[in-house]
C-alpha cells in the first residue's frame, strides 16, 4: 500500500540539522501521523507521498517547507508582570502565549531583566534546514474515528 492521503503511516526517522547534529529521532519505529492532515511538516509529508513500507529516504527540507523563516518581529520584550509566576522565568523556558490573531503560540525566554522578559515566538527549528533520514515502517489505512479526528489513535482507539 503506497502513502497516500487518509492512510496511517508509521515511521523510524532521524533528524539533523546541516552540521550532522541529531534534533530528534523516532527510539522504536512507531511514530504515526495521518497522511494529508498535515500532522507532520509539509515538505516531509510531501516527500513520503507515494512510498511504502519498507522504503527508506533520505530528505532536506529547506526553511519554508518545514518551520518558516525566522521572524525578528516575533522577538517581544514583555514586562515580568505578564507572568504569573515570575521564579519561574528562566532563558530558555517556554511558556503559552496568545498570538495577534488568538492562536495560541509556543514562546522562548531568550532573556530575563530586573523588570522585563525578552521571549522569542518563532519555532525553535525556524529557519533551519531539516535533514530526514526515514524509513517506512507500515501504511494502512485510517479508522473512520481516525479521520473524523484528524490524527492517528492507538490500540484501542482514543478517548477525547
Amino acid at each position: 500500500m503506497q502513502i497516500a492521503d487518509q492512510k496511517v503511516v508509521v515511521l523510524h526517522y532521524t533528524l539533523t540539522d546541516n552540521d550532522g547534529k541529531v534534533i530528534d529521532k523516532s527510539d522504536d519505529g512507531s511514530f504515526a501521523y495521518l497522511h494529508g492532515a498535515r500532522n507532520i511538516i509539509p515538505g516531509l509529508e510531501d516527500a513520503l507521498a507515494g512510498k511504502a513500507a519498507g522504503d527508506e529516504l533520505k530528505v532536506s527540507i529547506p526553511p519554508e517547507e518545514g518551520y518558516g523563516q525566522r521572524d525578528e518581529n516575533m522577538l517581544q520584550e514583555v514586562p515580568k508582570t505578564m507572568f504569573e509566576d515570575d521564579s519561574q522565568i528562566a532563558v530558555g523556558s517556554q511558556f503559552h502565549a496568545q498570538g495577534p490573531g488568538g492562536q495560541t503560540l509556543v514562546v522562548t525566554v531568550m532573556e530575563v531583566n530586573d523588570d522585563n522578559v525578552v521571549v522569542d515566538g518563532n519555532h525553535p527549528l525556524a529557519g533551519i534546514e531539516l535533514n530526514f533520514d526515514v524509513m517506512v515502517v507500515e501504511v494502512r489505512d485510517a479508522s473512520e474515528e481516525e479521520l473524523e479526528h484528524g490524527h492517528v489513535h492507538g490500540p484501542g482507539g482514543h478517548h477525547h
